[in-house]
Formats: structure tokens, C-alpha cells, sequence
């Protein structure tokens, strides 16, 4: 029965690798820049820098720009359209082809909510702003039909992060400032895929030939089960800024955000396990998880105004992505059930936006980005298809009163073409190969409300 351990370990540990790698997101990796509408618009450009109460958690520094109590609200909605077209074959003589379609649109509209507020100290405390935010940085939800040829390696994921920011920014001097953030981070992770125990069983049986012998009765995808993983826990980080604006016309912003190291913990559960293994333990439900390292973030912000009423706005954005190189996964009672490679790369990004007021009550703004994929061709999977990306935006703010402002956003993110070519991975447990490319695209429409008093 050692095939069956195998495919039993790699069950286990692609399973608990899913739920930290999801799908395409809204930035490269898993990561979700979607925590300000005003941002969206832009394409992020000039994110450490504005008038926006959701720099508590990009750039405390900035929250000096804000002179008034500010509550504001976000939401956007992402909507991931993706289409696989591809196969793969469990290898023999001769090889069987797996069956399934190409999954269907893994990605649903799904909504990112962020909100904050900024309060100005007076009086002795003058100079000191605190805030507070709640916000997404990180994941998002996919979903391929359930019979899909990709079905062994992943069908439904699901990973939510929500961030607690408590900041406070001091105003050093007339156009310097600082600031700094405590994180706290709630992460949560449930994935689903198909176990091939069909394949599991004939190739135990200590003559893997009986898989390609029509005449035994166990044979591969024919006995299909389910796994489904879910995990849970909470961390703390910090965030630090700076901001330099040494005219009225430059702003300059600097942020990093630090790793938050996660140790999901959860139960495993198995589905249609055959009357051959029930009694098996290595089948069982019960314990188990792996650790999720979210990246550290460095950002750099520009804006300048040409003129009164027209600005221009830069971001580049490095994101530590090297500190997901592999997924140790452990049971409860910390034995090892495999370690799996990604050696994902550290990644850049970059944009540039405007915005000009075209009337006291109407801002107008737009822009562009380039984002890189952390991901490699060699170790790409139906778990993360993600590749280069680049970003088109367009946004209004509506200045109802002194008071009250709307602002409204879309943005469209084209997704270069990537494919995955992945192999029989006998250590691992991959007995069936899955070669094919993807296409897709993502849209994202956002709107927010700032109310100052």
C-alpha cells in the first residue's frame, strides 16, 4: 500500500497547500490592493499619499493630510472571468485520458469591504493623528465544476483575511511626517477537491498494472471521494510610513508592511472512502493545518501638481513574495505529511495615474499598471493560474458638501495567458498529468462614502 500512502500524503498536502493559494486575485499572488475606491481609479498610483482614510493601514505617516474627523466605507467587487482548456492522462500502457470538462468560470462577483476612521488630536495633542481600519489584504474565492479534468487538483477554495489597523501618525514639522501600525489578522481557509481512489487502491495493490487491466475491478475515476480542509488563525504585524512634501506641489510617501506568519489549524475530512480503506487511519477525519506566511509590502508614492486643479501620481510597490518557497504540512500531533515547492519570486509593481478637478463639486481620475506574477512556469497550478497583469482604471469623486463626499471606480485588469504543465509526481503522490493554458480577465467596480465632522 505504499502508492496509496503516497496518494493519500499528497491528498492531504495539496489540500492544506490550497487554502493559501487561491485563485486569481485582484493583484498578483493572492494579494488585494482594493482596501480605497479613490485608489481603484488610479490604478493605485499615489496610494501613500492622499486624502483617503484608508492610508491608516497603507501609510499611517499620510492620515496628517486629513484635518477633520473622517469616517469612510469601501466596497468593491471583483468579478475573475477565466477559461481552461486543456486535459490530462494517468500514464500507463496505454495511458487513460481524464475525464471532465474545463471547469467552467471558477470566479463569482465577490465583494472586498474596508472601512476607517481618522480622528485629528487638539489642543496638547496637537500635531498627533490616530486611526483605525478594517480591511481585506489578502485572498479571494474560486469555484471549478465538481467533475472537471483539473478535479484531483483543485475544485472549490475559499481564503478570507480581515485585518484590524489601530495607527497613529505625528506631525514632525511642516511637510514631515510619521506614522506607525499594529495589525491584527484574522485568516481563514476552506478548500474541496477529488481524491482518485480508484488509483489509489489498483496501484496499491502491488501490481500497479492492474490499473490499465480492464478485467480489475478497481480502476482509475471510478471510485472518486472528496477532501475538504478547513483552517483558521490569528497573527499581528505592524505597518510604518514616512511622508515628505517639501513644496505644496510634491508629496513624497514611503510604507512597509511586515510578514504576519499564520499557523492554520483545522479539521481534514474525507468523503466516499471505499469499504477497502474505511479502517484505514491515514483516511480519518480529524486535525490537522500548515503554516500561511502573508508577504511583507514596500511601497513608494509620488504626486505632484502641475497645477491647481490637476495632479499626477506614481506608485511602485515590492512585494516579498520569497517567503512563500515551500508549505510544510503537519498533523496535530506534528508529524510531517510532505512539504511542497513553490519558490515563488519577490514581485514589482507599478503605476501611474492623474487627477484633475474639473469643478468644485467633481474629481475626475484615471490610470495604469503593471503588476508581476510571483509564479513560475514550472511549478504553476490550477490553485494560483496567475501570471502578468496589467491594470486600467477610471474614477470620479462627487463632493456633495463640506462634509459628504461619493466616489465611484472601475478598473480592468487584463491577465496575460498562463499555462500550467504539470507531471506524474510519484513522491507526491500525482499520478495523472494536467497540462493547458488559461485566458481571462478581471473586473473590478468599487464605491465609497467619506463623511468629515
Amino acid at each position: 500500500m505504499h502508492k496509496t500512502r503516497n496518494i493519500r500524503a499528497s491528498a492531504l498536502a495539496l489540500a492544506v497547500l490550497g487554502t493559501l493559494f487561491v485563485g486569481q486575485a485582484a493583484a498578483s499572488g493572492f494579494q488585494l490592493r482594493e482596501q480605497s475606491v479613490k485608489n481603484l481609479g488610479k490604478s493605485n498610483a499615489g496610494s501613500m499619499v492622499g486624502k483617503d482614510a484608508a492610508v491608516v493601514s497603507l501609510n499611517p505617516a499620510a492620515m496628517v493630510n486629513l484635518d477633520k474627523n473622517t469616517f469612510q466605507a469601501d466596497l468593491t467587487v471583483i468579478d475573475l472571468n477565466a477559461k481552461f482548456s486543456g486535459g490530462g492522462a494517468i500514464l500507463g500502457n496505454p495511458a487513460k485520458p481524464l475525464t471532465g470538462g474545463n471547469g467552467g468560470d471558477p470566479g463569482d462577483p465577490t465583494p472586498v469591504p474596508n472601512m476607517a476612521v481618522v480622528f485629528p488630536m487638539h489642543g496638547a495633542l496637537e500635531g498627533l493623528t490616530l486611526g483605525a481600519s478594517l480591511g481585506a489584504p489578502f485572498g479571494l474565492a474560486t469555484k471549478y465544476d465538481a467533475n472537471w479534468v483539473g478535479r484531483y487538483r483543485a475544485i472549490e477554495s475559499d481564503v478570507k483575511t480581515m485585518d484590524l489597523t489601530l495607527s497613529a501618525a505625528l506631525k514632525l514639522s511642516d511637510g514631515v511626517s510619521i506614522g506607525a501600525g499594529f495589525i491584527w489578522e484574522r485568516a481563514e481557509a476552506t478548500l474541496t477537491k477529488a481524491i482518485d481512489f480508484g488509483t489509489a487502491i489498483c496501484a496499491g495493490s502491488g501490481n500497479p498494472a492492474n490499473c490499465f487491466n480492464p478485467s480489475y475491478p478497481f480502476q482509475p475515476q471510478a471510485l472518486d471521494g472528496g477532501f475538504k480542509v478547513k483552517g483558521a488563525d490569528n497573527s499581528i504585524g505592524f505597518v510604518i510610513g514616512a511622508q515628505i512634501a517639501p513644496t505644496d506641489q510634491l508629496a513624497i510617501g514611503l510604507s512597509y508592511r511586515s510578514e504576519i506568519k499564520q499557523e492554520l489549524k483545522g479539521n481534514l475530512y474525507f468523503t466516499g472512502v471505499p469499504a477497502l480503506l474505511a479502517s484505514d487511519p491515514r483516511f480519518a477525519n480529524g486535525p490537522g493545518g500548515a503554516r500561511l506566511v502573508t508577504p511583507s509590502v514596500t511601497t513608494v508614492s509620488v504626486k505632484y501638481a502641475v497645477a491647481d486643479n490637476f495632479r499626477v501620481l506614481a506608485d511602485y510597490q515590492y512585494t516579498g513574495w520569497d517567503s512563500l518557497q515551500d508549505v510544510t504540512i503537519k498533523r496535530s500531533n506534528g508529524t510531517i505529511v510532505g512539504s511542497e515547492p513553490f519558490h515563488w519570486s519577490n514581485t514589482h509593481f507599478y503605476s501611474l495615474g492623474m487627477e484633475y478637478d474639473f469643478s468644485p463639486a467633481l474629481t475626475l481620475r484615471g490610470g495604469i499598471g503593471k503588476d508581476k506574477t510571483p509564479t513560475h512556469d514550472t511549478y504553476r497550478t490550477p490553485r494560483l493560474p496567475d501570471n502578468d497583469r496589467t491594470l486600467y482604471s477610471i474614477g470620479a469623486s462627487w463632493h456633495l458638501s463640506d462634509s459628504l463626499s461619493l466616489d465611484a471606480a472601475y478598473q480592468r485588469i487584463e491577465i496575460k495567458s498562463p499555462t500550467i504543465n504539470l507531471p506524474v509526481d510519484a513522491a507526491s503522490g500525482n499520478t495523472s498529468t494536467l497540462a493547458g493554458r488559461y485566458t481571462g480577465h478581471a473586473d473590478l467596480v468599487g464605491v465609497s462614502m467619506q463623511y468629515r465632522f
